[in-house]
């Protein structure tokens, strides 16, 4: 038995411990917002964050994440609304068909948690593992941009209304 800390809930789980992180998150912890895309770590559909750090996570073990915080997609929204790169990719209309999404806003996350403002080259750089087969990469850096200038709409899923946010 292993446990394992999926978005602030603990998950007592009977798995090989080799088993690839994206298939317990889908299977066993039963969230399907991470993706399947390539599975040797190219694609970036199944990024997820371990620590606040993004990971690849169709080729990361179980085992290797110990004690360690796993954030999927679904853990970046609260109680207040969608997560602001959420937000700005609703605002870009950046997914088409969607598929790599999932993994392209944990990235984005990730990015600008680390540099709030990043330039052109540090966006390019932090998303350059994230496959988009649709070619929406710049909605994507439009999106990202706009969460670092603050320019974001704040969605409140429960009322379908948009009000100014900031």
């Amino acid at each position: 038995m292993m446990k394992l800390s999926v978005n602030g809930q603990t998950h007592t789980l009977d798995v090989d411990p080799e088993t690839p992180l994206l298939w317990v998150i889908r299977e066993n912890v039963g969230l399907t917002g991470t993706k399947f895309g390539c599975g040797i770590a190219q694609c970036g559909a199944c990024t997820v964050h371990i620590d606040g750090k993004p990971v690849r996570s169709c080729v990361t073990p179980i085992s290797a994440v110990g004690n360690s915080e796993v954030t999927t997609i679904e853990g970046l929204a609260d109680e207040s609304g969608l997560h602001p790169v959420q937000q700005a990719w609703i605002a870009e209309q950046v997914p088409q068909c969607g598929y790599c999404q999932s993994g392209q806003i944990m990235s984005a996350v990730a990015l600008l948690r680390d540099s709030p403002d990043p330039t052109d080259a540090e966006i390019d750089a932090a998303m350059q593992g994230n496959v988009c087969r649709c070619g929406m990469y710049q909605r994507i850096k439009r999106g990202i941009k706009r969460v670092a200038s603050g320019e974001v709409q704040f969605f409140d899923p429960k009322s379908d209304i948009e009000v100014q946010h900031g």
